[in-house]
């Protein structure tokens, strides 16, 4: 994947106070500058991967979900769904299925909106078509991306408990025709050690603090750090603590020596790969394919391989399972759809997929999601958070991934 920080791009800013200032005057505003907050200190970039999926409420507590604000759209969707449209009889016209709206987009792009509504031409007559997306946020993300030293940038942000997009922001230098956010051939990398640490939770009884063994570095995976063999030099860690500092033999070992060998393939089918997913624009599968070499199965279970791909939306809906206890949310970037009269054709409403895995497994994964955020390899983007008066109030979690593809 090609997601990559530079800590550096983003020096303190100056009129700090005065920002400070505006927070106090603006509480309206609040969840947006979170999110600002969260973004200004993640640029993606280059050929090396970081990715902090950025779901909307990101982690709230329950009582941050009761007093927090609603966040603001630019284009806000209705409270309600409009009356529907009747017929000339009076009966009430059928509106249109999601799954007719990718056919009714045809080649409209949705990325990069920077206005509403956006204007289609369907059977020679022009529609409205509103989308959930957060304009003023949009805006930022794309004034601050780096484009010089960037091939591909994708940044999806999701509300997990509706699966609206708030920013579906992309660059693609070498094609940009080409969406980069949902091109999925950008290697998993790392970010597959959450499908690995679901599979180790809900099928070996796996928690935060179950103890793990490993010899060698961190970053490594040889097939001589791939055994159960103890001495001098091997090193006891936490289950948490692998995953948030992304050891590599430890879940090289999970995936060769102690899951069955189709239990990767069956938590990657119930995390979505190489499936299909509702949505309104052309989305292509996620890929997965696990073999028999044991391994083979290590360097999937690592993320240690280019052949596992996925893309940032994927990425989103991953991540919203965590957050949904185990729930993927289906995601929707189209709110409602107006006919030239003003009349709505298309109303888009809330979808869960099949559980992913069980409420328990949620969340011990949230839990290693924070510790990566932490103290894990997420821990510079986000240093300093404890002492910043908006994230400090947040249950910031993450994973990195990182991976030289020179493909890509």
């Amino acid at each position: 994947m090609t997601f990559s920080h530079n800590p550096d791009k983003y020096p303190h800013q100056t009129g700090w106070r005065a920002y400070q200032e505006y927070l106090r005057r603006n509480q309206k505003q609040v969840n947006k500058i979170r999110l600002r907050r969260l973004c200004q200190r993640l640029i993606f970039c280059g050929m090396v991967a970081l990715m902090v999926v950025l779901v909307g409420k990101v982690f709230f507590t329950d009582k941050e979900k009761a007093s927090a604000p609603p966040m603001r759209n630019a284009e806000p969707a209705p409270a309600a769904p409009p009356a529907v449209p009747l017929s000339k009889t009076g009966q009430p016209k059928k509106l249109i299925q999601k799954s007719d709206v990718r056919i009714f987009l045809g080649n409209t792009r949705l990325t990069n909106v920077v206005e509403q509504p956006v204007e289609i031409s369907f059977d020679h007559r022009p529609y409205r078509v509103y989308t959930s997306l957060d304009l003023d946020l949009q805006q930022y993300l794309l004034k601050k991306m780096d484009r010089v030293n960037s091939r591909y940038i994708g940044i999806v942000t999701m509300q997990p408990d509706t699966g609206r997009l708030l920013t579906m922001a992309g660059f693609n230098k070498i094609d940009p025709d080409q969406d980069a956010c949902l091109r999925a051939d950008y290697p998993a990398a790392s970010l597959f050690k959450i499908i690995t640490a679901a599979a180790a939770i809900q099928e070996k009884g796996y928690t935060a603090r179950t103890r793990l063994k490993f010899n060698g570095y961190k970053h490594t995976l040889y097939k001589r750090q791939l055994t159960d063999r103890t001495n001098r030099y091997t090193n006891a860690i936490s289950f948490k603590d692998s995953f948030a500092q992304s050891v590599n033999p430890v879940f090289g070992k999970i995936g060769a020596l102690y899951l069955d060998q189709q239990a990767l393939a069956t938590f990657g089918d119930a995390f979505f790969f190489n499936r299909d997913v509702g949505f309104e624009l052309p989305w292509p599968t996620s890929h997965l394919e696990v073999g028999l070499d044991s391994y083979r199965r290590a360097e999937i279970a690592s993320g240690f391989n280019n052949q596992t791909t996925i893309s940032p939306l994927h990425g989103a809906v991953i991540v919203s399972a965590i957050v949904n206890n185990g729930k993927p949310a289906e995601p929707t970037l189209v709110d409602r759809i107006d006919d030239p009269s003003g009349r709505m054709v298309y109303h888009s409403s809330p979808r869960f997929l099949p559980p992913a895995v069980s409420p328990e497994t949620a969340q011990v994964l949230d839990q290693l999601m924070i510790a990566t955020v932490k103290k894990g390899t997420a821990r510079k983007p986000f240093r300093g958070y404890s002492r910043d008066k908006v994230l400090s109030r947040l249950n910031l979690g993450g994973k990195t991934g990182s991976i030289n593809n020179r493909s890509k």
